[in-house]
């Protein structure tokens, strides 16, 4: 494995627009400098091709679940189907998962359903809950704290470009959040005041590839390779040096995805 100068805890490796080029696209992460990715699952249909990525790169690890676009593809799914696939050695997450209010592409109370069976299943593994959330902030706000009063789970908010009432209901919760390269785009000031007031030890930074390319690589299609300079516009966003940045967010990372062994990984 190459010394793991960044992380990028959020990709989706599996997509359609990688298959012409999915090995050099890894590739060309790895001569970047990304040591460790998080392919994450976008539905549990689709588990064993985002596995699989997983399974035969020893710096890319997986997750399992299905986020609420597809949420109506599998309305009964059960945490006893979640909890089975999570008990692959590679799985190190459960989502991604969460509410969508803005296509509403499955039914409102679908997610919801949807959603509370995730949060069950990370309770019962001790697996980390990758979350996604968009114009949904206070059934989102309402669920979290419905659910961590029937016993404590780890969530991460992926991505996180809600708003600041949601952002500290979920840091009082013990949540963790992503910064993507969203951060970097000239109108996404209102995202970067939140990000200033993330708390310091739990920010972690993603690409979400192939989506969401940070500046100066908008409008093409996001990759790995692309992570620094995420990192970078946090580091002057929260006034840190780079190296500070890398170990500030690379201990969140794994304090978070504890399953992925740290020994060895990071680049002095």
């Amino acid at each position: 494995m190459v010394d793991c100068v960044y992380i990028d805890s959020h990709v989706n490796l599996h997509a359609p627009q990688f298959d012409e080029d999915r090995e050099a696209v890894i590739a060309r992460a790895r001569d970047a400098g990304v040591g460790l990715m998080v392919n994450i699952c976008d539905r549990v249909s689709n588990f064993d091709a985002v596995y699989a990525i997983a399974d035969h790169n020893a710096d890319i690890w997986a997750t399992v679940g299905t986020h609420p676009h597809e949420a109506k593809e599998n309305p009964e799914l059960s945490v006893r189907d979640l909890l089975t696939l999570a008990e692959r050695e590679r799985v190190v997450g459960i989502g991604e998962c969460g509410l969508d209010f803005h296509y509403d592409w499955s039914p409102r109370d679908v997610q919801a359903n949807v959603f509370r069976t995730h949060v069950a299943a990370a309770r019962e593994s001790g697996l980390p809950l990758v979350v996604h959330t968009r114009e949904a902030d206070d059934v989102m706000a309402e669920i979290l704290k419905d659910e961590m009063g029937k016993g404590a789970f780890r969530f991460l908010l992926h991505c996180y470009t809600s708003g600041p009432e949601l952002a500290k209901v979920g840091a009082e919760l013990g949540a963790y959040f992503s910064v993507s390269g969203i951060a970097t785009f000239k109108a996404a000031e209102d995202v970067r005041t939140i990000i200033r007031d993330m708390p310091a030890d739990r920010i972690i930074v993603e690409t979400d590839c192939p989506y969401l390319a940070p500046i100066p690589m908008r409008g093409r299609r996001n990759e790995p390779a692309f992570v620094p300079h995420v990192y970078g516009k946090l580091a002057e966003i929260r006034g840190w040096s780079l190296d500070e940045t890398r170990a500030r967010t690379h201990d969140a990372f794994f304090a978070l995805f504890d399953r992925i062994p740290r020994a060895g990984s990071l680049a002095a």
